[in-house]
């Protein structure tokens, strides 16, 4: 099994932005401090600054930043999943462009973590 983490700022927020957003499913919450979302065969945890991820991050990064590391969400139609991550509070990043693959484009989440969004060439 394999799991991405995010550090963000707000469990609760994010849960609801993943879900909303991108159909991610909760499967379990512990209080403020973390979380765990399903979509498909990914698995993300979003731990809070409660956690002990984050707190054990600060000892050694006292200025923790989103990163550039980003999960990708496959669809097949990426102007509507597009409009309904920025209508739950998301921002765009780079906007949708084509590629020899196909459609792509990176959005943050609202804490800054990136997210690409890919749609295939049929």
């Amino acid at each position: 099994m394999f799991a991405v983490r995010y550090f963000v700022k707000d469990v609760s927020a994010s849960i609801k932005y993943y879900s909303d957003a991108f159909d991610f499913e909760l499967v379990q919450q512990y209080g403020p401090a973390m979380a765990i979302l399903t979509k498909d065969s990914l698995t993300l945890w979003l731990a809070g600054p409660a956690s002990s991820a984050v707190q054990a991050e600060k000892k050694v990064n006292p200025d923790i930043m989103p990163g550039f590391n980003r999960i990708v969400v496959l669809t097949d139609d990426i102007k509507n999943v597009t409009a309904r991550a920025l209508d739950c509070g998301g921002r765009v990043r780079i906007d949708i462009g084509s590629g020899p693959t196909g459609e792509q484009s990176i959005l943050e989440d609202p804490d800054g973590n990136l997210i690409e969004l890919f749609s295939s060439r049929p």
